[in-house]
């Protein structure tokens, strides 16, 4: 590492110690609507209670919810194939964390990841002891990296992917990009384009490699679909049924109003909205209501009669049952500049699936979805209004529409074999870290 890489580093640090007190007053008024974000503050800092010694630690951080649910199929083969190990997962979320806990209980172990400030990162490094390091999609973090090759621990970023938006957002910090990349073992992308992007940024090309994405790999017990279809029959009372998942704010304002549209030729549709974050639910209640729906939540458990037209789903852990459930499925953050979420979940289940122009984050699977006929993109109200009566008002294409994204996700299967063989070599059982 010369000279300049290193000031550009410890530049880099101040700056994030000047802020360290705004990002705790911004976590202080995020409490205020969810209070687990004032939980367990200490981790963001590196206190930590160390994990048992006698057993080596293979570290996974999945930044929120939907990294965590691409972590699935890669912790689970890792527990069945390296029992030996235990699993630490990080998140920086709350919801995150109960997303860990909802799908892996009491097999794993969960902190919350240090912010990347030197001290946090060598204390937590020093109680955890990590072998290895898993960095879902593409976190790059100047401190933490160091501090792992310093450690001797390997750096692994798996299931990467670099939009055009992020690239050009590393590009103008190009010099620290590159001596953060410069600490990494191996980058696996679920594209070419990702893997294109990251080496431009300065990762060594001889240690990136393509895999695909992992996300077709995911897994819904085997009576998803039943689960889904008792909803359907016992909740919904069989009516036509759109979800819309994982919103964010400015998005419902939109989807209700297209609802408004759609309830004209399908009077008794039912809308159900799964916000990305359930601690804005008092929000999108409000909204839905003075939009002049009758809405109930599903945490309160209120009784869905023919009457209720918007349902909202304020929990965490069920969105599978509900896709399955459903007719159709838009999914959020692409209304906004967000970039999208995972439509791979509703298309595994064969449910059609509508996204907005913003899913740059999922731009190759949108592709995918939409070239061989399983996905819509649409832009406004209007046209979110016209693609969900076409698709109500049409069985056979919903049905051909889902088998089609069924089908795309069963010929893409295998990305976790190939990610399982690049990363054996570094858990084999002389992986050691260098820290005392």
């Amino acid at each position: 590492m010369d000279n300049k890489q290193s000031h550009l580093r410890l530049l880099y640090s101040a700056v994030l110690y000047v802020l360290t007190p705004f990002v705790v007053l911004r976590l202080f008024f995020m409490s205020l609507r969810n209070p687990a974000y004032r939980k367990r503050l200490q981790e963001r800092f590196g206190y930590v209670r160390r994990l048992d010694s006698s057993s080596p630690v293979i570290w996974i951080h999945a930044v929120s919810v939907g990294e965590v649910h691409a972590t699935k199929p890669l912790v689970d083969r890792i527990i069945k194939s390296y029992p030996h190990y235990q699993l630490l997962i990080t998140t920086m979320t709350p919801t995150g964390a109960d997303a860990v806990h909802n799908h892996f209980g009491n097999r794993v172990f969960h902190y919350f990841i240090p912010y990347d400030l030197p001290n946090a990162v060598h204390r937590f490094i020093l109680q955890i002891k990590p072998v290895l390091l898993i960095v879902m999609e593409t976190e790059i973090w100047p401190n933490l990296f160091y501090n792992c090759r310093i450690n001797n621990i390997p750096v692994v970023i798996a299931n990467a992917r670099m939009s055009e938006n992020s690239f050009a957002g590393y590009k103008r910090l190009s010099g620290l990009a590159r001596d953060t990349l410069s600490n990494v073992s191996f980058v696996i992308t679920q594209g070419q384009a990702d893997a294109d992007r990251i080496v431009a940024l300065g990762a060594d090309k001889s240690r990136v490699k393509v895999s695909g994405s992992i996300k077709f790999d995911i897994e819904f017990p085997e009576d998803i679909n039943k689960k889904g279809l008792l909803l359907r029959q016992n909740i919904f009372h069989n009516r036509p049924v759109w979800i819309a998942a994982s919103t964010h704010a400015g998005e419902e304002q939109i989807i209700l109003s297209a609802f408004g549209s759609i309830l004209q030729q399908h009077p008794d549709c039912l809308l159900i909205i799964a916000p990305r974050h359930p601690e804005r639910s008092n929000t999108i209640t409000d909204l839905s209501i003075k939009s002049g729906f009758i809405t109930v939540r599903k945490s309160q458990g209120q009784i869905v009669d023919d009457q209720v037209k918007v349902y909202l789903l304020d929990t965490l852990g069920e969105l599978p049952e509900y896709y399955a459930a459903s007719d159709l499925a838009f999914v959020g953050g692409s209304l906004i500049p967000h970039g999208g979420h995972n439509m791979l979940e509703p298309a595994c289940l064969g449910v059609p699936v509508i996204t907005g122009p913003n899913d740059h984050n999922f731009s190759e699977i949108s592709t995918m979805l939409q070239l061989c006929g399983a996905a819509w993109t649409v832009v406004d109200v209007e046209e979110l209004a016209q693609r969900v009566n076409l698709l109500l008002a049409d069985k056979k294409l919903r049905h051909d529409a889902g088998e089609k994204g069924r089908k795309l996700v069963e010929v893409n299967r295998g990305s976790i074999h190939r990610l399982m063989e690049i990363l054996h070599p570094f858990l084999k059982d002389n992986v050691t870290s260098g820290i005392s």
